[in-house]
């Protein structure tokens, strides 16, 4: 416990990868929603039969300063949680580029990853949990979070070495 108190979280984090990959048979209570937060079968039946799928909300984001973008990002937000944006100016060749490079992030051993370990001052870094709640409902998914905006938040420091083109 004195290695959760020196991180600043109230216990200690375990990566959801180190959970994926002990061969338990059971996903850990931690990270079970309980059923009345879970996205409910019946709606996607629903909507499958409807309209044929779920689909997430897509918002386009080639005017992003109008106030009917607004109400669609803040609509899906709300509503969903997410979207997948799209017109939104960014080269595919990049986003490939980038995600090619984080999977190498992700794929570096433990301890590496580990160097980069966030904190719940600013989540900035490598991390597996958001919020300081003892005993807290968990997300299955680790993560890496930068600021990158506003520019007086960005610290290269919290960037990876590994993989080099990371930086870049």
């Amino acid at each position: 416990m004195a290695e959760a108190a020196a991180s600043g979280w109230p216990e200690p984090v375990v990566r959801v990868q180190a959970l994926s990959e002990s061969g338990a048979a059971t996903i850990p209570e931690r990270y079970v929603r309980p059923e009345a937060e879970r996205p409910s079968s019946a709606a996607a039946a629903v909507a499958a039969e409807t309209d044929g799928g779920v689909n997430i909300p897509v918002v386009d984001l080639s005017s992003p300063g109008s106030a009917a973008t607004a109400r669609a990002v803040a609509e899906a937000c709300r509503e969903w949680g997410f979207f997948q944006a799209v017109n939104h100016g960014v080269p595919p060749a990049l986003l490939r580029r980038a995600r090619g490079v984080w999977r190498g992030f992700f794929h570096q051993p433990m301890e590496v990853k580990q160097r980069y370990a966030n904190s719940p001052a600013t989540y900035e870094g490598y991390g597996s949990r958001l919020g300081v709640d003892k005993g807290a409902l968990l997300d299955w998914g680790d993560y890496y979070f930068l600021h990158v905006r506003p520019p007086h938040l960005l610290s290269y420091d919290k960037w990876p070495h590994l993989p080099p083109d990371l930086r870049y």
